[in-house]
């Protein structure tokens, strides 16, 4: 049972611009239903009822909060689908509440746990490699880039003239930043000695396109040296441009440079400005003691 209809709404919302990620959920989380269903005595899909519904988001396999989100989102969409094939009458799945998720306060490291960083990969910018290394690690302090951009960027994605980076981020958003200076500066170098006939912006030992365990490894290697506490891993260095950069600017400026689409998403790093805070409370006319 399901199969068929499976099959047909993965490749719907393969041709519907749907991200690669997103249509492995959609697939991991539909099969997930179909098992569930065996257990049941549904046997075609008008069997199916909200308290099915309900009790394979909850109950089966005792999952995590954010699995309950994700089959609930996959649900909507497919008996949304369902519903446009005139498989199913109505769209029981929306009735469905997500679970409230507690946020959670991101982990950052601190100006000089950076600069501590910065200092540890500046004194191995003796070739190539060193160079590529710092490159990465102030893109993803300073830009705050996702791991995902980082590997995909290619040599003409930037321009250290102009200081512009252009890349496709979460969504195949097509997006640009503007680059400090410094960062223009150690790219110019690591440019002059990149091989110009390879298209990806950061190599390999084997001038093949760096890899996430190539950066595990980098970043594991600095931990050991420099015997800090926090686990150094790509969104730790996100966590850490978005929070400093708040301290300077504003929710919709950190909100454009992160690439969030809706600023609830930003909104997490606000309470971690307590400068901006420190301000408003010596400009409150309460505290003035008139």
């Amino acid at each position: 049972m399901l199969q068929v209809e499976i099959q047909y709404f993965l490749e719907y919302y393969k041709i519907s611009d749907f991200t690669d990620k997103s249509i492995e959920t959609f697939r991991i989380r539909l099969n997930e239903f179909k098992v569930f269903l065996k257990n049941t005595k549904v046997s075609s899909l008008n069997d199916i009822s909200y308290r099915h519904l309900r009790s394979f988001v909850a109950d089966f396999k005792s999952p995590s909060v954010h699995i309950k989100k994700a089959r609930i989102w996959t649900l909507h969409q497919f008996f949304h689908f369902l519903k446009l094939n005139g498989w199913v009458n109505e769209n029981i799945a929306l009735s469905i509440p997500y679970p409230k998720i507690e946020k959670a306060i991101p982990h950052f490291l601190t100006i000089e746990e950076y600069n501590r960083i910065l200092g540890y990969f500046h004194e191995k910018t003796t070739d190539f490699r060193g160079l590529r290394n710092l490159a990465i690690i102030m893109m993803l302090g300073l830009l705050g880039l996702r791991l995902s951009v980082i590997l995909s960027l290619n040599f003409d994605d930037v321009d250290v003239e102009t200081g512009l980076i252009w890349f496709s981020d979460k969504g195949r958003q097509e997006r640009m930043l503007i680059m400090p200076k410094v960062l223009c500066l150690v790219l110019s170098q690591y440019l002059d000695l990149h091989n110009k006939e390879q298209i990806p912006l950061f190599l390999s030992k084997r001038l093949k396109r760096i890899s996430q365990r190539t950066l595990q490894k980098i970043f594991q290697e600095a931990m050991d040296s420099l015997g800090i506490e926090k686990h150094l891993h790509a969104h730790l260095f996100r966590h850490t441009a978005a929070t400093h950069l708040n301290r300077v600017s504003d929710l919709t400026i950190t909100q454009h440079v992160l690439g969030h689409a809706r600023q609830n998403n930003t909104e997490k790093y606000a309470h971690l400005n307590p400068d901006i805070y420190v301000e408003y409370m010596k400009r409150h006319p309460l505290m003035k003691g008139e």
